[in-house]
């Protein structure tokens, strides 16, 4: 006889099937965006409408008097394109119609300013070659106005010259070097002078490069005007600087700090150590001796 299943017997339970684990993809990371000016080897524009056109090559404008009247409200455009062309526009003034800008000078510089601080790398390459244009132009008129426009101007320099995205860097240079061929040493000594002992290493280098260029130009009497004491002090300083860029611009000054004291005298190393001796503490006299006596 067959024997009936307890009522009260359960059922075996079906095998669940496992859970796999939840592949979770990683979120995708934040996309840099590059810089609106340069391309990714950060070395040329990647904007084909900017032209960057050397000096030599903008031509005189054919009715200068009508087009200074639209000069003002392009540089003042919400359209980056148009200040960049307008920055051009005064280029070709500096060079051809120089006095035109006269009346406008303190303002154009604080343009060049603004556009030196804009994140497009395109339109700060073209306000500092607008900057060369106008040292060039203008030399020591620069430094008359009684306006700061000036020093905003070097001060960018200096820091655009500082950083890191080369094709800025080397047309910054390019304009501080124009700079100093262009204004008198003394005059720009004093503006200089001061970033010399900046916070920023680069700027403080750049500046040491700057005045370094500035003495070279300079004879024993316009040493003396500036004061040649404080010029002593100033590469005696740069010689300890962290950066090999301000130390070498302090050797360059040594030497034509040397030069200058000891031409047409007959024992040069005993007037250059009576020199430095009487115008700097007993070591870095001697670091001063040393350096001139092992680059003759």
């Amino acid at each position: 006889m067959a024997l009936r299943p307890l009522d009260n017997a359960l059922p075996i339970a079906a095998e669940r099937p496992k859970k796999q684990a939840k592949i979770v993809a990683p979120a995708p990371k934040e996309k840099q965006l590059p810089d609106p000016g340069v391309n990714d080897e950060n070395t040329v524009p990647s904007d084909a409408s900017v032209d960057y056109v050397p000096s030599e090559k903008l031509e005189a404008f054919q009715d200068p008097a009508a087009k200074i009247q639209d000069l003002v409200g392009g540089l003042e455009s919400k359209d980056w394109l148009k200040v960049c062309e307008s920055l051009n526009d005064v280029r070709r003034f500096a060079i051809h119609h120089s006095h035109l800008l006269l009346p406008i000078l303190d303002k154009l510089l604080l343009v060049i300013v603004k556009g030196m601080k804009n994140p497009r790398s395109a339109l700060c390459k073209t306000s500092i070659m607008a900057a060369a244009d106008i040292f060039k132009a203008f030399g020591g008129k620069l430094l008359e106005s009684t306006s700061d426009a000036f020093n905003q101007l070097l001060l960018q320099l200096l820091l655009k010259a500082s950083q890191d995205k080369k094709f800025v860097c080397e047309e910054a240079d390019r304009a501080l070097s124009t700079m100093v061929n262009s204004i008198a040493p003394l005059s720009l000594l004093d503006k200089l002078s001061s970033y010399v002992s900046h916070s920023n290493l680069r700027v403080r280098a750049k500046a040491a490069i700057s005045i370094s260029n500035c003495v070279s130009k300079m004879d024993l009497k316009g040493m003396e005007e500036f004061g040649i004491a404080k010029l002593i002090k100033t590469a005696s300083n740069l010689l300890n600087d962290k950066l090999p860029g301000a130390r070498e611009a302090a050797r360059g000054m040594v030497v034509s700090l040397y030069e200058a004291t000891t031409e047409g005298v007959e024992d040069k190393q005993e007037t250059w150590q009576g020199f430095c001796q009487a115008n700097l503490a007993a070591i870095d006299a001697q670091a001063m001796v040393k350096l001139v006596q092992s680059s003759s």
